[in-house]
């Protein structure tokens, strides 16, 4: 198992593999064969940053058997999902904002996703796994009351997409089983979602397969695989942790 990050350090960006509290940082391209160094540095002494930059962030709709039986829904014919806009994205740590013309519930989703390791397009589910770099934490933070706003058409991406609405980290993490993680979700500490991702309606590889035949995905392209039962609002002020184990957490607080 590999846990991959991306640091600053002296004012420049490195990425390496965590272990305990170090890093050995590498070279050239991480999704491309990149080269082991001789560097190695204490956590405490760089700034961990988002693993990757994504061309595109996906989020899936309604993969959880539990919430679906909850919401009174059934399993759906394919992935459903949505586009979050690249420009959501903070860092782990950073905070959520509350945007200035919406008032209402800010959402808390925590989730396991999917990072792209290789561009690949129309690709069967036996071969999705070799064009999956690895995994890591998701909160998709959601303007809930927005969604239904407008009578005559769902705003899901609008909800999604509000600046620091995307977090994602704090690494990439291959070479575990995606399909036995935990998911857990705290708000202020107080335990909100606790779930297992075996509980998905389709599982990573049927993800990824069935999105490459809609469109061409690329190195550090990441999918939100969907959330579960738990979900919920945040106040101003609450810190939010989504940790998936075998991978991190990600902490951010609202404001």
């Amino acid at each position: 198992m590999s846990n991959w990050v991306t640091y600053v350090i002296n004012n420049e960006e490195h990425f390496g593999t965590l272990s305990d509290d170090k890093i050995t940082s590498y070279e050239g391209n991480m999704f491309d064969e990149p080269n082991k160094t001789d560097r190695v540095h204490f956590v405490d002494n760089v700034q961990i940053i988002n693993p990757c930059k994504p061309s595109k962030m996906i989020a899936l709709w309604n993969n959880y058997q539990s919430l679906a039986t909850e919401k009174g829904l059934s399993k759906p014919n394919n992935p459903l999902y949505l586009n979050k806009a690249i420009s959501c994205i903070i860092d782990q740590g950073e905070n959520i904002i509350r945007p200035k013309t919406y008032s209402e519930s800010i959402f808390f989703e925590g989730e396991l996703g999917i990072v792209i390791g290789r561009s690949c397009k129309d690709i069967d589910v036996s071969d999705a796994e070799n064009y999956i770099f690895g995994y890591t934490c998701i909160n998709d933070v959601t303007a809930m009351d927005l969604v239904k706003k407008d009578p005559t058409f769902d705003q899901w991406t609008r909800s999604k997409s509000y600046d620091t609405f995307g977090i994602f980290g704090p690494c990439i993490t291959n070479d575990i089983d995606p399909m036995s993680l935990t998911i857990t979700t705290t708000v202020d500490g107080d335990i909100k979602q606790d779930y297992k991702t075996s509980d998905m309606f389709f599982n990573v590889y049927e993800i990824v397969s069935y999105l490459s035949y809609d469109m061409t995905l690329n190195p550090g392209d990441i999918i939100a695989c969907g959330t579960n039962s738990g979900l919920g609002p945040m106040v101003s002020g609450e810190t939010v942790t989504v940790s998936v184990s075998s991978i991190g957490k990600v902490v951010n607080q609202l404001i």
